[in-house]
């Protein structure tokens, strides 16, 4: 993207979140929270999607929620790292509800254009080099008048391990309202964008560096150091981090829909009519 906002090496980050497959949902606990959080916005729209994309699922963690409200709906979950996918069958029959399970990039969908009522995006998009490619990857798929709905994280973010690590061994998260004004760019309508600050308590801050790892969420950056940190480093950080811990998450969710299709089909006759 820039070097403000370094770009992510996504072969390193499929590596990381496929090793913590089997840790993930325990350690995640940021994640869970922003998706009830998510859920419960859906209470202020209506919808009846038919397709639900839940883009960066991991091991579909919000599904079951979905798939209650919105009962007969197709779901189709996507992520990168294949392992972090649930077996298809097995949760399928436990969610009561159609399900597609699909490795893939969220930034490429496979999918059709106009064949989806609703993408949720939650706690991945900040795992893109390129936001903005995304969403109009979202809004290709989308139907008209369909929703996309997202969390990601701010500029804040674990800015307690930053401060203690450095600035080049933490992600840079984008500020939200520019991704408010790539929502506009890629061709998404009424945009609602708003943040709250959420902290997390560790016993420790070994605790925290092991839950993001067991997460899978560790440094991907492309420019990031390739050498061994060592021991003294991993000891002066764990130092400096100190006992109890309290660390910053900004969170920052966001919704949009796609513009009805009398509005494309008219923005397409004023485009014709500027050709000579």
């Amino acid at each position: 993207m820039s070097e403000r906002f370094p770009p992510i090496d996504a072969a390193a980050a499929r590596r990381r979140f496929s090793r913590a497959a089997q840790s993930y949902a325990k350690a995640a606990r940021l994640e869970t929270e922003a998706g009830t959080r998510m859920l419960e916005r859906l209470d202020y729209v209506k919808i009846a999607p038919q397709r639900i994309v839940d883009a960066g699922s991991g091991p579909g963690r919000d599904a079951r929620a979905l798939a209650a409200r919105y009962r007969g709906a197709q779901i189709v979950l996507v992520d990168f790292a294949l392992p972090m996918l649930p077996r298809p069958g097995l949760l399928g029959r436990w969610l009561g509800a159609p399900l597609l399970s699909v490795c893939g990039d969220f930034g490429r969908l496979p999918l059709a254009a106009q064949s989806v009522e609703l993408v949720w995006c939650n706690m991945a998009l900040h795992w893109a080099s390129d936001p903005l490619a995304v969403f109009r990857e979202f809004e290709r798929v989308l139907a008209p008048e369909g929703l996309l709905m997202f969390s990601t994280l701010g500029p804040d973010t674990l800015k307690e391990l930053r401060a203690v690590a450095g600035a080049a061994r933490v992600h840079a998260f984008i500020d939200m309202h520019d991704l408010g004004d790539m929502l506009v760019a890629a061709g998404l309508s009424a945009p609602v964008m708003d943040m709250e600050l959420l902290t997390m308590e560790y016993g420790s801050g070994s605790r925290l560096l092991d839950d993001l790892r067991a997460s899978g969420q560790t440094n991907a950056r492309a420019d990031r150091a390739r050498g061994l940190s060592g021991r003294k480093f991993g000891a002066r950080l764990r130092s400096g981090l100190g006992g109890a811990l309290r660390t910053t998450y900004e969170v920052v969710y966001g919704h949009a829909w796609k513009r009805p299709a009398t509005d494309a089909a008219v923005k397409t006759v004023r485009v014709f009519k500027r050709i000579p």
